[in-house]
């Protein structure tokens, strides 16, 4: 079984070649590989077969080493800036509804309005995936690695939120623009969600990491 794994490790490090995460990669397949072995003891499958579900499983050290290859040429900026651009269109698209329908008589984006203001809880959940994908997308992309873009992403799409929150909260923003929305119990489950934005982002992240493997 240690040799199997040993052969495993050392082909997927010939093909990682000088694959800058190459010992971050290996020691990570090592732990996979050895909770795999952990799985099969006790068990009569022979070697052979215990080597094919490894490989079905994970897939052979090229396929692993290509994957990870190809990796590199996603552009970490280009996916923070997808993300951190979505969720600005999310708020300027809010921000630019709520002055139209504060400061115009427009019939249909009042009939919009009262229509998204109904049906807040759902678009709270649909806010929550957002963040949750934002997660994943990176952790998928970028495996281990991308802990420290996830953060970035994180902070830098989520300052629009708490300048408006604050902004509203110290009445900078007239109060009445937001009713019926704007109640105590809305605003506690605004700073409650807000508060649940990045576990949500990092348990995304994690599963999109596990989806990488």
């Amino acid at each position: 079984m240690i040799q199997l794994k040993t052969e495993f490790l050392d082909e997927l490090g010939r093909h990682l070649g000088k694959h800058t995460d190459k010992e971050q990669i290996l020691a990570e397949y090592d732990i996979h590989i050895t909770e795999m072995l952990e799985e099969f003891n006790g068990n009569e499958r022979g070697e052979s077969d215990i080597k094919s579900e490894i490989y079905s499983r994970l897939g052979t050290p090229g396929e692993i080493a290509e994957s990870w290859k190809e990796e590199l040429s996603t552009t970490p900026v280009k996916t923070q800036w997808v993300f951190i651009l979505a969720n600005l269109i999310f708020f300027v698209g809010g921000t630019i509804l709520t002055l139209v329908h504060n400061l115009f008589d427009f019939p249909l984006i009042d009939m919009a309005w009262k229509s998204l203001t109904s049906i807040s809880a759902v678009i709270i959940l649909l806010y929550l995936f957002f963040w949750a994908l934002l997660g994943y997308e990176i952790g998928k992309g970028f495996g281990h690695k991308g802990r420290r873009l996830m953060k970035k992403t994180f902070i830098l799409s989520i300052l629009p939120n708490i300048i408006l929150m604050n902004l509203t909260l110290f009445k900078l923003i007239p109060h009445d623009w937001f009713q019926p929305l704007l109640s105590p119990a809305f605003i506690f489950i605004c700073i409650l969600f807000t508060a649940l934005l990045y576990p949500i982002c990092w348990v995304g992240y994690r599963w999109g990491k596990k989806a990488s493997i």
